[in-house]
C-alpha cells in the first residue's frame, strides 16, 4: 500500500512507501554525530513531518551552537518541536518529556503530518514507548534541602545517607553520581517510598510500538570521529565561546543539567585563563566521542528490535527507506 504525502509536502516528490504510515510515528534514535538529524530533516520534508526533539540537551534554549541544534536554516525546511524551549535555570525532566511529546504528537496528527522523533536520549524513548513511573510530584522545600545538601557536599556523603536509608536504591547507584542519588533521596523522604518502588509501577506508553516506524542510526566509528572534530571546529568558529560565557554570566548551580552539557566545561576552563583554547577544544571532542560510544552501547543493548542503518544506509536514502521498517 502506498501513503500519499502528507499535506505541506512538495507534491512533485515521488516517494514508494511499502507500509502505510497513517497514524504512525517515526522513531530515529542514534549516538551524536551519527546523521539522524539529517535523515530526519529529509523524511520531514519528503513525508510532510513535524520533527520532534528526542535530545535532552537540545531542549535547552542558551545553547544553541553547543548542542548542536537545528539551524534556522534547517527550521525553515521543515516543523520543529521541543528545541530550545526550555530554561537553563531548569531542570528538564523524562516525565516531562513524555507529556510535552505526547502534545506534540498529537499536534502533528491533528495537521495531518507524521511525527518524526529524533534524538539520543534513550530515556526519552522509553518514555514514549514504555512510559515511566508515575512518581507524584515531590514537595519544593523537599527538593530544595537535598539539592542543598548536594551543592554543599561530596556525592560520595549523599550516597552513604542513601546506602543507610534505602540500600536497595543504593546498590543501583554510582557513589559519584549525584543527580540520580539526590533524586533517590528527595524521592525517598517525599513519598515515604523508595525510588526503586515507585519504578516497579509501569507508566503509560505515549505510543505503542505497532504505530511506530524505529530505526537506529548506527554510525561508523572513524567517519563519526572525524565529524565530531569538525562540528566542534565549526561551533567555535559560529560563537560557541561567547555562548558559554553568556551561559555562565546567568550564574546558575553547576549541578543543573545545561552546566553539564557536552564541551561547557572545557570552554568554561578556557574562559577562566586556565587552558588554552586548543587544550580545551581536544578536550571537548574527547569527551564527546567517549559519550558518544557510551550513547551507542546503550542503545545497540536496549533497541534491540529497531531497524540499524549505517551510514551508507542513511547517505543512499531516496524514500524506500520504510521498506526495511517494522512489521
Amino acid at each position: 500500500m502506498q501513503w500519499p504525502i502528507a499535506r505541506g509536502a512538495d507534491p512533485s516528490l515521488s516517494v514508494r512507501m511499502t507500509l502505510p504510515l497513517q497514524g504512525r510515528a517515526v522513531l530515529i534514535a542514534g549516538p551524536t554525530a551519527s546523521g539522524k538529524s539529517g535523515l530526519a530533516l529529509r523524511l520531514a520534508e519528503r513525508l510532510g513531518g513535524v520533527i520532534v526533539n528526542a535530545d535532552s540537551m537540545q531542549v535547552y534554549r542558551e545553547l544553541r551552537i553547543l548542542t548542536a541544534r537545528p539551524t534556522v536554516a534547517d527550521e525553515a525546511r521543515a516543523p520543529h518541536a521541543l528545541y530550545g524551549f526550555v530554561g537553563g535555570a531548569e531542570a528538564y525532566s523524562a516525565g516531562r518529556y513524555g507529556v510535552d511529546a505526547a502534545r506534540a504528537i498529537a499536534e502533528a496528527r491533528s495537521s495531518d503530518r507524521i511525527p518524526i522523533v529524533v534524538g539520543g536520549t534513550g530515556l526519552y524513548f522509553k518514555a514514549l514507548l514504555e512510559g515511566l513511573s508515575p512518581v507524584p510530584p515531590i514537595d519544593p522545600d523537599v527538593r530544595a534541602h537535598w539539592r542543598g545538601r548536594a551543592a554543599a557536599g561530596r556525592a560520595a556523603d549523599l550516597h552513604a545517607i542513601l546506602s543507610a536509608r534505602d540500600p536497595e536504591m543504593a546498590a543501583r547507584l554510582m557513589p559519584g553520581d549525584r543527580q540520580r542519588i539526590v533524586r533517590a533521596l528527595e524521592v525517598l523522604e517525599g513519598t515515604g517510598r523508595s525510588l526503586a518502588d515507585w519504578q516497579r509501577q509501569p507508566g503509560t506508553p505515549v505510543l505503542r510500538e505497532r504505530e511506530t516506524v524505529r530505526l537506529l542510526a548506527v554510525p561508523d566509528r572513524a567517519m563519526q570521529a572525524a565529524v565530531i572534530d569538525a562540528r566542534f571546529d565549526a561551533m567555535l568558529a559560529a560563537g560557541a565561546l561567547e555562548e558559554v560565557r553568556s551561559l555562565l554570566a546567568l550564574g546558575l548551580s553547576d549541578e543543573l543539567p545545561v552546566m553539564r552539557a557536552l564541551g561547557v566545561a572545557p570552554i568554561a576552563a578556557h574562559l577562566a585563563g586556565a587552558t588554552s583554547l586548543e587544550v580545551a577544544a581536544a578536550a571537548a571532542k574527547t569527551e564527546t566521542r567517549q559519550y558518544a560510544k557510551r550513547q551507542l552501547t546503550w542503545l545497540r543493548r536496549n533497541m534491540i528490535s529497531w531497524n540499524r542503518l549505517d551510514a551508507q544506509q542513511m547517505k543512499r536514502f531516496d524514500g524506500d527507506i520504510f521498506s526495511l521498517s517494522n512489521p
